[in-house]
């Protein structure tokens, strides 16, 4: 299992060819308290940097990305009911959706954990 980051702080955790995605504990500290979650229908088609979900907190509304092209093959149903999840456990439980790949070598475009920090370290 390993896992990737974008630079609009998704990640996705790769086992085969299907990817779990969800926001960074960077971005989900920056949004501040997550309200709600607008998550995608499974089936519909993932394109890479396209806006696939949304995120509301008492700050802002802020787009998730795709991170790679594919289709949503389950929606986090739980981030209805407990969308403070993504705030607790941002790259756990409080994950957004999962997808298949449409191809695995798009994933060599994301940064590694490492690169990821280094990035995030810029930033602030």
């Amino acid at each position: 299992m390993t896992t990737y980051y974008s630079k609009e702080h998704e990640w996705i955790r790769v086992e085969g060819d299907i990817g779990v995605v969800g926001i960074t504990k960077y971005a989900a500290d920056k949004l501040g308290d997550v309200v709600y979650a607008e998550l995608p229908a499974t089936g519909k088609a993932a394109e890479k940097d396209g806006v696939i979900a949304v995120v509301e907190s008492v700050k802002a509304a802020s787009e998730v990305y795709a991170p790679v092209n594919g289709e949503v093959t389950e929606a986090n149903d739980a981030l209805a009911d407990a969308p403070e999840k993504v705030n607790e456990d941002p790259e756990g439980e409080g994950w957004f959706f999962k997808m298949s790949l449409a191809d695995s070598g798009e994933l060599s475009g994301l940064m590694d954990e490492a690169a990821y920090k280094e990035f995030i370290a810029g930033l602030d």
